[in-house]
């Protein structure tokens, strides 16, 4: 639904009148529609008379512009008009010193442009949609190739893909299609549009069509998107491939050119198409009425035109669709309404007698759906490529509209005159404020209360009666003396002395080479400036007023803050009056784009109206937000994300998101009972097919446990002897059991005997062995207690410490240490053997409701984890050391989450959290700087292995940088990465390089914070409790001495 004007005569140039505007704006590079419509008039339709007069230097507009500009839209083609629109008169000069040159080439351009349309009937913005398509189909085609192996992918468990109760269904992205998922889940979510679209019959007479190219493209289109909405409606699967419907409207179009083109032109043309096929169908239904079309009812409105051309009232009606507002310059979305509905000098719509001209523009008919698209792209002539407006603009969820409806046009002249009044007077406080506030005449100012303040503290002060050096010379200790030539200024320099000088000496210090840090400032020295000279009457004078005039500038400046403040209350409220608050129209949905202007991803925030919360749909994944997250994302000035469409929906028309009845029973049909049938036995077969799936997968998974279970009945002959280990190299093995950790603490259990022994020697066993674990325990628990230095950790050296200090019940700990003194490694010899076996009887005796063995075996599992996370971190970190990055990048993300999950459960359950968060974000940012090193060398091969690294590393791993959002440092690294790679986008490069980046830049910026499964985790190398220990501490110890950048 693109909002244009016709301002050209019927026939064949107004046919394909868009084709020579886009044609036009691309060689001149002028966007403004009413210097382009003119200019293409002025030259009765001829493109290079057009494009000589937009190009000529100093070229200037005509005077019949303005005449054009407010012409009312021709009978039977009001739809396509334009809005907020203004001449730019800055024309560019193209033509330089080869002019002739130039031309020649601008008009073999044209002709080519304008055979190919004869040929194949298809508009230049036909073709540009579907290079946007072609990309997307190329793109999921080429994904299908890849075999490289990701950090982490999509699980093949069909029940990871499986929907969740009732959550809304996802559209795969099937490449470079997050934009086709944004604005078709939008028009989804609308009850009415997706009832519309579900109960379309096609025509009675289909054997008949296609009749022309427009109905072979609409009709079949129509046909896929009821499939895509019944799937999205009663599909079992957690998302849906819209493919087929991404094909239907690829191969209405032919094109060879594969750029990105703007998604806004895409809803445009999918409004378009629907409103074109659901014509056919009214033109059909029609008994010699005139037809209505549900799509026009549903987006489109009208609005009154009312202005002054040189003295001359006129009025126009004219219709619009999407309605398209500027963002720079404004900061929420009223000030860019007010802006967009009153052009020029309105101050002349009320006098007869002015030369003046402008217009405004009223609402007559406002549409049930209401689209604002947001222009956040600029074209910069400086760089000569299109820029993105990151400002910030705000906008409410509930849009009132009544101060630009037309039956309110008096009372809203009237308020908008009285806010113009009180801006200007809002001025003048705000200037005056300003004096008070930046008050002085050079470059540093400061608040007029302060400067008066500083003033009475300085006169205040103690007075002194000698100058600050010579103060400083009467006090200062004797070391030595100073040359007689030394001057004052370089005495100055040095600042003050410390030697011990006689007071019979004249001025003169001996110079003390000391770090500032080192001086000592004379107890006796004043701490601040102070005045020589001043009578206790002059001083009283003076206090009194300095405090008056502080006095009188602080009530000034509370009376113009409130002011001020009230000011702003009234402008704010001056439409809240009941009679202005009648047309509510709710927020529905908004579109948002993270990136740049030539590249970036889409997703979609949709307010559900039955459950009262915000959704955000991203490609497959849909999950809960809040109006803060949106916020955060849409309004702007907050990264790259913002807001490019917003759907509000009138309040008051509840058919649009109300569910439907049964006529008969008059209960709510929910699911596959709101489809049409032929629809409801689409979806079941699809969902068969999936079921098929998940019956396969149970049965594979049936079938290796069965295999396994076989395997398992086969006598194994021993296994050979492991060939031995070259010392200084760990082998890489799994983490050794609670069983072979028990091996570790023969030595403290020998030793904690000896010392039972020794204080009872003449005891029995049982006796013995209380007193070793006593021992035992006073000792592990003073290591719990103590602080141990940064290298050192407790926990890694018994399991009862990291017990203690996570407060493990304490039946938990006395099985734990009865299993220490009760293992097999104790029977060496016959003291111990028979404490040995004390501790195995006591351990047969415990019931087992006095001891909980789940939550026993949760307490060991949780140790062990502590124990493997300690070693991801370990080998991640001294990897980064050597600096083989891609290597520590996996164990440090392991360690990351396996720490994260151990901290859920208590502060003391892991490892520092910012240690291993720094040394990720440090691993990844140095990743990404040696991958675009490679791909600025312009190497093949180096090009292909930086995006390997991008791609298999670094992009798999930023949505666990992004799924935390109080890790601001993160964030702003990963921010750091896209637009390290975005810089790319306004430079020159070879062609095939600038294929890859623009097939890349979309997966660096998904902002889809859906953490997908990891592949199975690296290999670890084992180690003894001691070994453990050592190379923490030594790696600590590292750490220290070189931290990494940032630390």
């Amino acid at each position: 639904m693109t909002v244009e004007q016709n301002v050209l005569q019927p026939g064949g140039a107004a046919k394909h009148q868009q084709t020579f505007l886009n044609q036009l704006r691309e060689i001149t590079g002028i966007n403004d529609i009413q210097v382009l419509q003119q200019a293409l008039k002025d030259s009765n339709g001829n493109l290079e008379l057009a494009v000589a007069f937009l190009t000529a230097k100093n070229a200037k507009v005509p005077q019949q512009e303005e005449a054009t500009y407010y012409q009312t839209a021709l009978p039977g083609n009001d739809r396509y008009i334009s809005v907020g629109s203004q001449a730019d008169t800055n024309v560019i000069d193209l033509t330089g010193d080869d002019k002739d040159d130039l031309q020649r080439a601008i008009a073999l351009s044209l002709e080519e442009s304008n055979r190919a349309f004869r040929e194949t009937g298809i508009t230049d913005e036909e073709q540009a949609i579907s290079r946007v398509l072609e990309a997307s189909i190329a793109e999921n085609k080429a994904s299908l190739k890849r075999t490289h192996p990701e950090v982490w992918s999509d699980s093949p468990n069909p029940y990871d893909r499986k929907r969740q109760d009732n959550c809304p269904v996802g559209l795969k992205n099937v490449g470079n299609t997050c934009w086709f998922s944004a604005v078709i889940q939008s028009l989804f979510n609308l009850l009415e549009f997706r009832r519309l679209v579900l109960n379309f019959n096609p025509p009675a007479n289909a054997q008949d069509l296609p009749r022309n190219q427009k109905e072979h493209r609409n009709l079949p289109f129509m046909r896929e998107l009821r499939y895509l909405f019944a799937l999205l409606v009663g599909s079992k699967r957690k998302y849906v491939d819209p493919s087929r419907a991404v094909e239907i409207l690829k191969d209405a179009f032919k094109s060879n050119d594969s750029q990105q083109q703007d998604v806004s032109e895409f809803t445009h043309k999918l409004l378009d198409w629907l409103e074109d096929a659901f014509q056919i169908k009214a033109e059909e239904e029609r008994d010699g009425e005139k037809p209505k079309n549900p799509m026009v009812e549903l987006f489109y409105g009208r609005f009154l035109a009312v202005g002054v051309l040189e003295g001359k009232k006129f009025e126009n009606t004219e219709m619009f669709g999407q309605y398209p507002l500027q963002v720079n310059g404004f900061k929420d979305l009223h000030e860019c309404l007010e802006a967009a509905m009153i052009e020029g000098e309105i101050e002349s719509l009320h006098s007869e007698n002015s030369a003046k001209s402008g217009q405004e523009h009223w609402f007559t008919e406002l549409p049930p759906v209401l689209t604002f698209e947001l222009s956040r792209f600029e074209f910069n002539q400086a760089l000569g490529r299109p820029e993105k407006i990151h400002n910030k603009l705000e906008f409410p969820p509930i849009l009132y509209l009544d101060r630009y409806m037309h039956k309110n046009r008096e009372i809203t002249r009237i308020k908008r005159d009285e806010i113009k009044r009180l801006k200007e007077y809002l001025t003048v406080l705000q200037q005056r404020l300003e004096r008070y506030l930046s008050y002085g005449s050079g470059p540093k100012r400061f608040p007029l209360v302060d400067v008066l303040q500083y003033a009475l503290e300085f006169a205040s002060s103690k007075p002194v009666c000698t100058s600050p050096v010579d103060d400083l010379g009467a006090s200062a200790p004797s070391s030595g003396t100073l040359p007689a030539q030394t001057s004052p200024s370089t005495i100055d320099q040095q600042g003050p002395s410390s030697s011990d000088v006689p007071s019979t000496s004249p001025v003169q210090r001996s110079v003390i080479h000391k770090p500032f840090t080192q001086s000592r400032i004379p107890p006796d020295l004043p701490m601040h400036p102070a005045p020589r000279h001043i009578t206790e009457e002059e001083l009283s004078v003076l206090e009194g007023c300095l405090h008056r005039w502080r006095t009188e500038v602080e009530n000034d400046t509370r009376d113009l803050q409130e002011s001020i403040s009230r000011i702003h209350r009234t402008i704010e409220l001056m439409y809240s009056d009941k009679t202005m608050v009648q047309v509510p129209y709710r927020l529905h949905a908004v579109l948002v784009h993270e990136g740049q202007a030539n590249a970036g991803h889409y997703w979609a925030y949709i307010y559900d109206h039955h459950q009262n919360r915000w959704m955000k749909y991203n490609d497959i994944s849909v999950t809960k937000s809040t109006w803060e997250e949106l916020e955060r994302d849409s309004f702007g000035g907050y990264r790259n994300a913002s807001a490019y469409c917003l759907m509000y929906i009138n309040d008051k028309e509840q058919y649009l998101i109300q569910e439907e009845f049964n006529k008969e029973t008059g209960q709510i049909l929910l699911g596959m009972d709101t489809l049409p049938s032929d629809l409801r036995d689409y979806v079941k077969e699809d969902n068969k097919r999936f079921e098929k799936e998940l019956e396969e997968w149970d049965a594979e998974l049936a079938q290796k446990a069965q295999q396994e279970k076989l395997l398992s009945q086969i006598p194994r002959a021993p296994a050979p002897s492991p060939a031995p280990v070259q010392a200084g190299e760990p082998e890489y093995l799994e983490q050794p059991s609670r069983t072979d950790l028990s091996k570790h603490l023969k030595e403290d259990s020998v030793q904690a005997i000896n010392k039972a022994l020794a204080e009872q020697e003449d005891r029995g066993p049982e006796a013995i062995m209380d007193t070793a674990i006593k021992l035992e325990y006073a000792r592990l628990l003073k290591l719990a207690q103590e602080d141990p230095p940064p290298e050192c950790d407790y926990r890694l050296r018994h399991a009862i410490v990291y017990f203690i200090q996570n407060q493990a019940p304490k039946k938990i700990i006395e099985r734990t240490l009865l299993e220490q003194f009760g293992d097999h490694n104790l029977s060496f010899d016959e003291r111990c053997r028979n404490i040995m076996k004390v501790a195995q009887a006591k351990l047969e005796m415990i019931k087992p409701d006095e001891v909980n063995m789940e939550e026993y075996e949760r307490w060991h599992q949780d140790y062990r984890n502590f124990r493997e996370t300690t070693m991801f971190l370990m080998v991640g970190l001294d990897f980064f050391q050597k600096k083989s990055y891609m290597e520590a990048l996996l164990y440090l993300i392991y360690a990351y989450q396996n720490n994260k999950e151990l901290l859920s459960k208590g502060p003391y359950r892991g490892h520092d959290e910012e240690l291993i968060s720094h040394y990720r974000r440090e691993c990844l940012l140095k990743l990404n700087e040696h991958a675009a090193a490679l791909f600025e060398s312009g190497d093949d091969q180096e090009v292909n292995n930086g995006l390997i690294i991008m791609n298999e590393l670094i992009v798999p791993c930023l949505p666990l940088l992004l799924v935390d959002e109080m890790e601001e440092k993160d964030i702003v690294a990963v921010e750091d990465m896209r637009n390290r790679w975005c810089s790319y986008l306004g430079q020159e490069m070879e062609p095939n390089l600038q294929e890859k980046l623009t097939d890349f830049l979309p997966k660096l910026l998904d902002c889809s914070t859906e953490i997908k499964g990891f592949n199975d985790p690296p290999k670890l190398p084992s180690y003894s409790t001691h070994e453990l220990c050592e190379r923490y501490a030594r790696i600590m110890m590292s750490l220290s001495r070189t931290p990494a950048d940032g630390r």
